[in-house]
């Protein structure tokens, strides 16, 4: 009987000694903050990586925004520069990184560009990414050294086919928005310039101001000054409408490129794995942000539209850009490794 009785406890404290450690880590679950947790997210700095030079215009519409996200997720958002292949170093670093929400890229067109561009990449460009929001759009301009003998948009296509393959035109990087646009009017009209790329605008414009290159498609930010100053003279914006900056400008469609428009666009991403709940609480921060008024009249200065959505929705726009520049691509014969 005393042997039995003492089975029986025996059996009885390994059972209770099994249940409490498993009591134990319940507790622990659900107790210790994970980053899944959107009431602990975020704990730490945030990581925003941008993919063109620090000084350019994406540049400053990053920092913009970055500012006033800080305040808004009650941390640091971190502005951290990665230039270089057309954005690829920058979408890498965040595809690459942990999928805790702390490392955001500051994406958008060329991500949608690098779909149909490279044959291979070392991160799927759709797949690798949850969107989080659009941020902001703005147009490019068509800008040329004012001593070139062209006023608009026809006089250049014209001067451009009676001299072929003489002129030069930069670039952001080969395979960039601002290549594809250029490539995209040489298809449209048949002229002949030669491709100059460069890491960002802001090493690009000094070559324009010199007349070493003499014409490029930049955003609107970065060139508002050279404009204003008459050191370059812009020829056509790129988007379907003018901009309230340049409104004595045309769009390119105005100035007889039937079908011709760019609209260059920033977003949010974060890598594929981040939990649904961070994803929400982001989205939710750059909505605020982006409705703050003084963030609005910033990026109103920079020439760029504040423009917040849901992350299905730049899911779908960015769908729609990946088939628009697959074309783009194909047509061209761009290609790049």
């Amino acid at each position: 009987m005393g042997k039995t009785i003492g089975i029986m406890l025996a059996t009885f404290v390994r059972n209770a000694y099994a249940a409490a450690i498993g009591l134990t880590v319940v507790v622990l679950v659900l107790i210790l903050p994970g980053p899944a947790d959107a009431q602990s997210y975020p704990s730490k700095p945030l990581r925003l990586v941008v993919g063109l030079p620090a000084s350019g215009g994406a540049d400053a519409i990053a920092r913009v925004i970055a500012s006033k996200l800080s305040d808004n997720v009650a941390q640091p958002v971190i502005v951290e520069n990665r230039p270089g292949s057309a954005a690829r170093i920058a979408a890498e670093t965040v595809a690459r990184s942990s999928a805790d929400g702390y490392t955001l890229l500051f994406g958008g067109i060329s991500n949608a560009i690098a779909a149909s561009l490279y044959k291979t990449l070392p991160y799927d460009a759709v797949t690798a990414f949850a969107p989080v929001s659009m941020l902001a759009t703005l147009p490019n301009v068509l800008v040329v050294n004012p001593a070139l003998p062209t006023k608009s948009v026809s006089e250049f296509v014209a001067y451009a086919k009676a001299h072929p393959g003489t002129m030069s035109y930069a670039s952001t990087g080969a395979g960039g928005a601002l290549h594809l646009s250029m490539e995209m009017l040489k298809s449209m009209t048949g002229i002949d310039v030669v491709h100059v790329p460069y890491k960002g605008g802001v090493q690009a414009i000094p070559d324009l101001l010199s007349g070493q290159i003499q014409v490029m498609f930049e955003i609107l930010p970065t060139q508002l000054p050279y404009l204003k100053a008459g050191k370059t003279r812009a020829l056509a914006v790129t988007t379907g409408k003018r901009s309230a900056f340049l409104p004595d400008v045309p769009t390119m469609i105005e100035a007889g490129v039937a079908g011709f428009e760019v609209t260059i666009w920033y977003a949010l991403y974060v890598p594929a794995a981040a939990p649904a709940s961070v994803v929400a609480k982001l989205n939710g921060d750059v909505v605020k942000t982006l409705a703050a008024r003084e963030v609005r009249e910033r990026l109103a200065q920079q020439g760029a539209d504040p423009m917040a959505t849901s992350p299905d929705q730049l899911a779908a726009f960015q769908k729609s850009e990946i088939a628009k520049w697959a074309k783009v691509i194909k047509e061209s014969g761009v290609t790049a490794e």
